[in-house]
């Protein structure tokens, strides 16, 4: 940022014409730009604030709530995950 502004400041203290003020035109565009960039990101960065807790159990494990581990570990075929699924979404 500050260098944006001295560069606007030197071309308007210079009043040039010339290639030399054609470059420094372009040097005030490219150091604006980079200095909104550079706001823009500091503006969204994530909160740095303590960790956030964990999803709770039936969003971790994809609606399955209610099922221990070791049937989810015999469970590995995707058919018969589908059809658990169905059946604890009717209850």
């Amino acid at each position: 940022m500050l260098a944006a502004v001295s560069a606007v400041v030197t071309l308007v203290v210079l009043r040039r014409d010339d290639f030399l003020g054609v470059v420094l035109a372009i040097l005030v565009v490219l150091l604006a730009m980079i200095a909104g960039v550079a706001v823009d990101a500091a503006r969204h960065q994530p909160p740095t604030g303590p960790a956030t807790a964990a999803a709770p159990p039936q969003q971790a494990t994809g609606g399955l709530h209610g099922i221990d581990a070791p049937t989810l570990e015999t469970l590995d075929n995707p058919m018969m995950v589908a059809a658990l699924r169905t059946r604890l979404r009717d209850r």
